[in-house]
């Protein structure tokens, strides 16, 4: 898909901030205040770059905001995945998000400085677990003064992640939004569910459904299976796609206690819709939430490394 955003002119231009997701890439360029002087943004994601297009998509979308040749870019994400452009290696927790760009590293193939800044990886902070994107959001929460705290970034692996001082202490990956997915599709729960997946936070399956997973005893594996029960024995039962959702998210919040000191809010970071959802459950479990826009963080902490990156030679070459 062709890029869209605000072609603005980037006369006054400082640097360019790129997050590259998986299926999703972002661009802004921005002036010396990280004020956004232009943006694109387009479908190119890793999966349709893995063939060695990084540069040219890179290059294509600066060029269409009429960015000077020799202007810096600064990538988060997984352009730095071992199928990316080139790895960025994992920085340890407890990671110091202020000092990501020490550990940034610079791709081949194309004139102007171009710097991918690490993920992070957990090896003694708890179980094995990996990010890459998520960190630079974190290092937005610390630019705008959240240098402590509890953050949830719901998705398809959503991440729940400890900052003490500044630091990445621990985090936890949960699989909950691939769960739903493969759930919803490919198990016999498709023939109840099919295509009414339009539930939002309100709707009460949705509460049911979390309700019954943060209960004493509950065994998400022993209850899954009463959604399709449900349907089939009629009755008033709730709609299946937000039982089903309210149930994975619940085992989710239950499964992560450890991350929820007690009348300590979390920080949620994501989608309108999925951030709702969170919301509500974190809601029925007695936690307070505060929402963040997670476009902000993510230039944020970009801009602070780039700030830090193109005036330092502490860099891999």
């Amino acid at each position: 898909m062709t890029g869209t955003g605000a072609e603005k002119t980037t006369a006054g231009a400082f640097c360019a901030l790129a997050d590259w997701g998986t299926s999703n890439f972002r661009l802004w360029v921005v002036d010396r205040a990280g004020n956004v002087l232009g943006k694109r943004q387009s479908d190119e994601g890793l999966l349709t770059c893995a063939d060695g297009r990084f540069a040219a998509v890179l290059e294509s979308h600066l060029a269409a905001l009429g960015a000077s040749a020799d202007l810096p870019v600064a990538i988060t994400g997984m352009a730095g995945a071992r199928t990316g452009w080139r790895e960025a290696p994992y920085v340890e927790t407890p990671a110091p998000l202020d000092a990501l760009y020490r550990e940034a590293v610079a791709p081949t193939g194309v004139t102007r400085p171009v710097f991918i800044l690490p993920g992070v990886c957990q090896r003694t902070t708890g179980p094995f677990d990996v990010m890459r994107g998520e960190e630079t959001q974190l290092a937005g929460a610390v630019e705008s003064g959240l240098a402590d705290g509890i953050f949830c970034l719901p998705g398809t692996h959503s991440k729940w992640v400890e900052l003490k001082g500044g630091r990445i202490a621990a985090f936890r990956t949960v699989m909950t939004g691939e769960l739903f997915d493969l759930l919803s599709r490919h198990s016999i729960l498709k023939h109840s569910i099919g295509d009414d997946l339009a539930f939002t936070a309100d709707d009460r399956g949705f509460s049911e459904g979390v309700t019954e997973a943060l209960a004493d005893g509950f065994a998400l594996s022993a209850h899954l299976f009463s959604i399709r029960a449900a349907g089939l024995l009629g009755g008033d039962a709730p709609r299946p796609a937000a039982r089903l959702s309210g149930m994975l998210i619940g085992a989710e919040i239950a499964a992560t206690r450890t991350f929820l000191p007690q009348g300590m809010a979390v920080h949620l970071v994501g989608s309108a819709r999925l951030t709702a959802l969170y919301g509500r459950a974190l809601e029925i479990a007695g936690t307070q939430s505060r929402l963040l826009d997670g476009e902000e963080l993510v230039r944020k902490g970009l801009f602070a490394a780039a700030c830090s990156l193109f005036q330092s030679s502490e860099v891999s070459r």
